[in-house]
């Protein structure tokens, strides 16, 4: 069973540089890697996906903190070593490191696999372009039970250090799909039977009078401009949320959350 190392100290070591390059999209894609930092997000990956975890760091202090994610690594054998405070700090690009990181490897999860599934809840993010958009509506669908997210090649990249932390562990509940092309997912999604629904701003159905019982899968836009039209156009409806009182709109992850909740309360009666 590993135990922690010795106290790594040299922040300019091999080491040290090789976990701060996963900063990099280039670097992620070449090795396989990413980095997942913050005590939330590493208890999360550690519970659920121990087999994702190559290395996991924390300063010594942490490690008296946070006894329970010390205990299931060891218990999961995974390799843990302690690091300073400033070494920490070097691996990272957040300022203030919360005292624990991990180095993992990409999920693998496809279309096909959440197809299997019969799903009832999906959500598609086709152009959305903003790290804390993009972890907080993965982190909406996880609270709502979604059974998976679906990313589009044009959208940010979900392992990014910024989208790993605001999705708060969600990252490591539900599959999260990525890569795909909007137009052939939801083609594969209306063959499998699941309705597809726009939520945007131009929708002339209200939320409230749609019929979300039924599986479904939730098509969200970019966050300055909305959905495109061709793909309004591929969807069996397109949605609006009302607005009731004096706001001109709803951000994008808020949109998301209503919608993702409506449809739970829906389907779960």
């Amino acid at each position: 069973m590993p135990q922690p190392n010795t106290l790594l100290t040299n922040t300019r070591s091999d080491r040290v540089k090789s976990v701060r390059a996963l900063s990099r999209r280039s670097v992620r894609d070449r090795t396989g890697r990413f980095l997942v930092e913050g005590p939330q997000s590493v208890r999360e990956v550690v519970r659920h996906h121990p087999e994702l975890v190559v290395d996991l760091y924390l300063t010594p202090d942490a490690a008296e903190r946070y006894v329970e994610v010390v205990t299931a690594a060891s218990a999961a054998g995974l390799y843990v070593h302690e690091v300073t405070d400033e070494v920490l700090a070097a691996m990272s690009e957040t300022p203030t490191p919360q005292g624990l990181a991990a180095v993992c490897r990409t999920p693998v999860a496809t279309l096909d696999d959440v197809l299997v599934g019969s799903p009832r809840l999906l959500v598609l993010l086709t152009n959305v372009r903003d790290p804390g958009n993009a972890g907080t509506v993965i982190r909406g669908a996880d609270a709502a039970g979604a059974d998976a997210v679906l990313v589009s090649d044009a959208s940010v990249d979900v392992l990014s250090p910024k989208v790993v932390r605001s999705t708060a562990g969600s990252l490591f509940h539900l599959p999260v799909v990525t890569g795909l092309r909007v137009d052939a997912t939801i083609t594969r999604l209306r063959d499998a039977g699941i309705r597809v629904l726009a939520a945007d701003g131009a929708g002339t159905v209200l939320l409230p009078d749609v019929d979300l019982v039924p599986s479904h899968a939730w098509v969200m836009g970019n966050e300055a401009w909305g959905l495109e039209e061709e793909v309004r156009a591929q969807c069996d409806e397109v949605v609006r949320v009302p607005i009731y009182g004096a706001a001109e709109s709803l951000n994008l992850a808020m949109a998301a959350t209503v919608c993702v909740y409506a449809s739970a309360a829906a389907q779960r009666g």
